[in-house]
């Protein structure tokens, strides 16, 4: 079946489609995923602003939701059409839609709520192909976090490896997957990713950039150890796991807090400071989990300084490297997994990992958008699938 995963992440840069061939294996236990490829299309840049001036802590209105719900469905219906016409020559079977994350309620650990924008009425209407989406929230209705998702794909994927294998995603938010020989798999967010360094981008040159390209900026400046332990002094990193956070905790609203102490600091330096952070809580919550080697993906990928702070904050027995080591490419690694996540619930399998998300059980996640045609359910497997294996595009010709 070919399907095409669409995401948008917090950092609400851009959207990315990335298209799969998924066949199970005859015995039901092993899920092959083809790489189809990937495109990206950024949010045009009034939606972009207008998507960040509603997002908390910012006040907004429901005309505003509505108005971004149709909007970001468009979006995302547009790059739909554009993976079905270039990855599956227009042979698209299935859509999954994560949506945009606007809002993530956390209420004392526990998660209440989420709401992800863009309507997928749009992507069935233009494409003519059901759609699943609003992945998150039945995860949240058995008592879950509704996050990490990507749980279950990372332990599809990281089964068998040796020691303590660990995926990272580096996106607004980071959170991380490690699957122990003894014992369940562990997953969680971690804190921010990208999120505090992108608003402290806009914050210090007043708009004029958005992120610190190849972190730059970070590089010209020093570490400031007193902001590094007010921002460290955060209590959720010390929350135990299951935890979930998002940009409602991690925004402009937060830096500033923790700058108000240290006026005048150069902005190199308190990007130099971020960076570290992130490097910093990433490798905490992976230390006392004994990763053997993390598996990086997401934007925070192509920030090299940020990934030599990481090498040097985890212990030096530690591999670090990125998800093409599993066979898909860094960027398009969320988008695939929800590629994977949408043929599960078409198929009525389970798509959460309770252990991780802190659910009461598997459950099947996301809504169903019929497309044009009617729509016809497969048929139930005997069991879901174990593994996911990675295999490499047929060559033509």
């Amino acid at each position: 079946m070919r399907v095409i995963g669409l995401m948008s992440g917090t950092s609400y840069d851009a959207v990315d489609a990335a298209a799969a061939d998924l066949t199970p294996d005859p015995d039901g236990t092993t899920l092959r995923l083809v790489p189809l490829g990937m495109v990206s299309a950024p949010y045009e840049d009034a939606l972009r602003a207008d998507l960040a001036a509603a997002l908390p802590p910012a006040p907004t209105t429901l005309g505003d939701v509505c108005r971004l719900d149709t909007r970001i469905g468009r979006a995302f219906a547009a790059l739909a059409v554009r993976a079905d016409s270039e990855l599956c020559s227009g042979e698209a079977e299935l859509i999954a839609s994560h949506g945009q994350t606007v809002f993530h309620w956390v209420d004392a650990g526990q998660v209440r709520g989420t709401l992800q924008l863009g309507s997928p009425a749009w992507i069935a209407e233009a494409t003519g192909r059901p759609v699943v989406s609003d992945f998150r929230p039945r995860d949240i209705a058995a008592g879950g976090q509704g996050a990490p998702l990507v749980g279950l794909i990372d332990l599809m994927l990281l089964r068998g490896r040796p020691g303590t294998p660990a995926a990272l995603n580096i996106g607004g938010i980071a959170n991380l997957t490690a699957v122990p020989p003894d014992g369940p798999p562990v997953a969680f967010d971690t804190g921010p990713g990208n999120a505090l360094l992108d608003a402290a981008v806009r914050e210090l040159t007043g708009g004029r950039l958005d992120y610190d390209e190849d972190g730059a900026l970070a590089a010209a400046g020093r570490i400031h150890e007193p902001l590094l332990l007010r921002l460290l002094a955060e209590p959720y990193y010390r929350r135990p796991a299951p935890k979930s956070t998002g940009k409602e905790l991690f925004h402009s609203g937060h830096l500033r807090t923790a700058l108000a102490p240290f006026p005048g600091l150069p902005p190199q330096d308190v990007l130099a400071t971020l960076t570290r952070l992130t490097a910093r809580t990433v490798a905490d919550a992976l230390r006392p989990l004994r990763a053997t080697e993390v598996i990086a993906s997401g934007g925070g990928t192509r920030n090299p300084v940020l990934m030599a702070a990481l090498r040097e904050e985890l212990p030096g027995h530690v591999a670090l490297s990125d998800s093409g080591e599993l066979g898909l490419s860094a960027a398009a690694k969320e988008a695939y997994a929800f590629a994977v996540l949408g043929f599960l619930s078409l198929h009525g399998l389970p798509g959460n990992v309770p252990d991780c998300t802190g659910a009461h059980g598997p459950r099947v996640l996301g809504s169903l958008t019929p497309g044009r045609r009617p729509l016809r359910l497969p048929p139930v497997p005997d069991r879901p699938p174990h593994t996911l294996v990675v295999a490499a595009a047929p060559v033509a010709g």
